[in-house]
């Protein structure tokens, strides 16, 4: 009787320590009680204007979800430019309408209902150019095109997964908040997104994940704990990334963005 009394009280204790994060994003976060209709969407002015720059533009964003899901993950997606352009065409997926993948021209760097979008990663020029064309065939190929769940997927974070594993041009890691990544559409085995490692995943909900660029992550019930020793970071379950080093940027290109608030940080809880 003493095993299994001992067996369930570590378990509750260390689910408590994985909900601690969110519970203080939570307990720190000012937007619970606003309406989405009420919440910011403007640009936040990292994309170059479409009209100014000739060159092709691959970028994509992440930034905390709406409301009481913000606690726990981030929503991400892609922003697209051809070259010669005078518009960016946004890739996501979203939880409401007929189809879920939405592929429509937008700005690209709209804040995510009330929360600042973080640049992930930036792309430029004939690099670009390939990379648009391998993502529209990955968005048509996208196996969850009519599919949306919030936990463990798939959804948003899923689809972004998915595109950048299929698209040998973005070498981009999502951050460990990024909810649903893990959720392969093939099997349990696949590559990191960024391509520097592999992971394994139970439908999202249990996983391992080890690479260059993710670093190692633990999977328990979608949230994910680990480190990162090349970005010299640990990864915490709704808090993300606490680091000294920015660890999700394309690195022929991260030095060209500016500097933004991290997506693992709400707009009251910052960290560069």
């Amino acid at each position: 009787m003493i095993k299994p009394l001992r067996w369930l009280i570590r378990t509750t204790v260390f689910l408590l320590v994985l909900l601690a994060g969110p519970a203080l994003i939570a307990a720190c976060s000012s937007q619970s009680s606003q309406s989405w209709r009420d919440t910011d969407r403007s640009s936040a002015g990292i994309a170059p204007l479409p009209g100014a720059t000739e060159e092709a533009i691959v970028q994509v964003y992440g930034a905390r979800a709406y409301n009481w899901r913000g606690h726990f993950a981030v929503h991400t997606w892609i922003a697209t430019k051809e070259r010669g352009a005078f518009t960016y065409e946004v890739h996501d997926v979203t939880g409401w309408g007929y189809k879920a993948v939405r592929s429509r021209p937008g700005e690209p760097d709209t804040a995510w209902y009330g929360n600042p979008p973080k640049l992930l990663a930036d792309i430029r020029g004939e690099k670009a150019v390939a990379a648009i064309t391998n993502i529209r065939a990955a968005i048509d190929a996208y196996p969850y095109a009519n599919e949306y769940k919030a936990w463990p997927g798939p959804n948003s974070n899923t689809f972004v997964a998915w595109v950048i594993r299929q698209v040998p041009e973005l070498d981009v890691a999502l951050p460990n908040i990024a909810i649903g990544k893990d959720y392969l559409a093939d099997g349990v085995f696949a590559k990191a997104p960024s391509g520097s490692g592999y992971q394994l995943s139970l439908n999202g909900y249990f996983g391992l994940m080890a690479s260059i660029r993710e670093g190692v992550e633990l999977n328990i019930l979608g949230l994910n704990v680990g480190i990162d020793p090349l970005a010299l970071a640990v990864k915490l379950p709704g808090i993300g990334h606490i680091g000294l080093r920015d660890p999700w940027m394309d690195r022929s290109t991260w030095h060209k963005a500016p500097m933004m608030e991290q997506v693992s940080a709400p707009s009251t809880l910052i960290y560069d």
